[in-house]
């Protein structure tokens, strides 16, 4: 079947509307108090995998809620329902509607959708990316001058400790450190020029499926602690810059403090 990206960002756009801004949503505990799940969060999934799978027969899904994981599909989209749960909860906008889809492995679109920021992100491979309709580009600075995204591992805390020592190197060179709650978010943050470096040192691949090639579309560079593409099935590092050198100054400061993967 045919498929034009606009039918899926309508989709996502349709998706949005589920995000109840009025706190008119459950709240839930996903086994620590730091993992919640909302009702929205569920209603967003249910209608997107309801809508996509009638798009495109036949295709898997990878999603953050009910442990919904059919990878075995040549066409797999993978989505998260809102990244930045926790903000979304508090009536925070750095809050998002995520979803990509991989063929055969390799990902083939994304759509990150920030309604209460009233901005849609979106990629083909090869074909750039796009916000609003409008190019965008991730800027030319300096390593020195750049801005990184990261977090402490909110999941994980026993990780808390390598990331502190990880960031404070990178902290030292370059410019200062940002967070929003929301690792999809900043990713398309960077693929519009607004920062320049990010490090997280434990994600799921919902969180950053989609983001991830928009930031690539836009010039921009990501790879794992192999040095390899992230995982789209799995838990992985995440490392990304405006560009690759960036990236790879990055990925030499983490090996300074871990000779592997921590999990």
């Amino acid at each position: 079947m045919n498929m034009d990206i606009q039918q899926i960002i309508d989709i996502v756009r349709e998706a949005g509307a589920l995000m109840d801004r009025t706190g008119g949503f459950e709240v839930h505990d996903k086994g620590a108090r730091e993992n919640i799940v909302t009702s929205s969060d569920v209603a967003v999934q249910h209608f997107l995998t309801q809508k996509l799978s009638a798009l495109l027969p036949g295709s898997g899904f990878l999603c953050e809620e009910e442990d919904l994981a059919d990878t075995t599909h040549e066409a797999v989209w993978i989505i998260d329902p809102i990244d930045g749960t926790a903000n979304y909860a508090r009536g925070n906008e750095n809050c998002c509607i995520s979803v990509a889809l991989a063929r055969g492995g390799e990902l083939a679109l994304g759509v990150v959708y920030c309604p209460w920021r009233g901005e849609m992100y979106a990629a083909e491979k090869g074909r750039g990316a796009y916000c609003n309709g409008k190019r965008i580009h991730v800027s030319d600075r300096t390593y020195e001058r750049g801005l990184l995204f990261t977090a402490m591992s909110t999941y994980r805390k026993e990780l808390a400790r390598s990331c502190s020592d990880i960031i404070y190197d990178i902290y030292m060179e370059c410019n200062d450190v940002r967070r929003t709650g929301s690792a999809a978010v900043e990713l398309c943050l960077m693929a519009a020029g607004f920062a320049e470096l990010y490090f997280e040192i434990r994600l799921m691949p919902w969180d950053y499926a989609a983001a991830s090639l928009i930031l690539l579309e836009a010039g921009g560079a990501a790879c794992g602690f192999t040095g390899e593409s992230p995982s789209l099935y799995k838990p992985s590092m995440f490392i990304a810059a405006n560009t690759r050198e960036h990236c790879e100054r990055l990925l030499a400061t983490v090996r300074k403090h871990l000779d592997k993967v921590p999990y």
